[in-house]
């Protein structure tokens, strides 16, 4: 069984525990907008990795391009640059937590997986490279599938989302994607304004409805700096309500920057939610 395989197998068993499974940030970027610039270097990330591991974390989701807005775009050779050294390290150090790779170029995602990564993290929900299927049939690893689109325009928000989402889904069976692969997030942050993603914190139950696991990132988002007119680096409380929320609508995993935190605060909603 290859690494791949075994990690894949390791995150469906960790999705059929009652526990909320956390899902530390590990940014490979000079510009991200919470902590550009701090792990491109393979020995500091292996040591936030660990750092992160020690703190809870279920899996380590590696980035190589920032999604925040107005952030330049990437080339393919750049994100490999930073990304596969990144995830070569953290295998070489014995990390066998499951990693995700974040990212929507279907070749960034073949290498990361050759490399060790087990968990393809699409921000666009195979709408910029429909190869990325592809990448998930032939290595059957799951695949998080979110919400996007080029502009926030809907005509019914929620309802549009949720079909946006169901569309997403017919096109991941079209290329053969089973749905045990499949895992949705519903976009916090992205094509939304602060009214819509305020909104749509209400709605991730409806989503849930749907019939996947649920990821959920809101972690230090613009919604919860802008709702408590605090920096990035001062939201910890924010970040903690929104998870929250989230697991207690049935989101599966959370996607955090302050993985010791948000792990109290997702063992703590669970041993609420289990006694219902």
């Amino acid at each position: 069984m290859n690494a791949s395989v075994a990690d894949s197998n390791k995150l469906k068993q960790l999705l059929s525990w009652p526990r909320t499974v956390v899902m530390g940030i590990l940014n490979a970027t000079p510009d991200s907008f919470s902590d550009g610039g701090r792990y491109i270097d393979p020995i500091a990330a292996v040591a936030r990795a660990l750092e992160m591991m020690a703190q809870g974390a279920d899996i380590i989701d590696v980035g190589g391009e920032s999604t925040r807005p107005g952030a330049p775009a990437v080339s393919q050779e750049e994100e490999l640059e930073r990304v596969i050294p990144v995830i070569r390290a953290l295998r070489q150090a014995g990390i066998d937590t499951p990693i995700s790779i974040d990212t929507y170029k279907a070749e960034t995602a073949r290498q990361a997986l050759a490399a060790g990564a087990s968990l393809l993290n699409d921000i666009w929900g195979l709408q910029k490279e429909p190869d990325m299927a592809r990448v998930a049939v032939e290595y059957g690893c799951p695949i998080v599938l979110m919400h996007n689109r080029t502009e926030a325009v809907y005509a019914n928000f929620i309802q549009d989302v949720i079909e946006d989402l169901r569309e997403t889904v017919r096109r991941a069976h079209q290329a053969g994607i089973r749905d045990e692969q499949i895992i949705l997030d519903p976009g916090i942050g992205f094509a939304k304004t602060y009214e819509h993603n305020l909104q749509l914190m209400n709605y991730l139950d409806r989503i849930v409805s749907l019939g996947y696991p649920v990821l959920l990132g809101t972690s230090r988002k613009s919604m919860i700096r802008r709702a408590l007119d605090l920096p990035t680096d001062d939201v910890v409380e924010g970040t903690a309500a929104t998870v929250a929320l989230g697991i207690a609508q049935g989101c599966r995993i959370v996607r955090v920057h302050d993985v010791k935190a948000m792990r109290r605060v997702a063992d703590m909603t669970d041993a609420i939610t289990r006694h219902r």
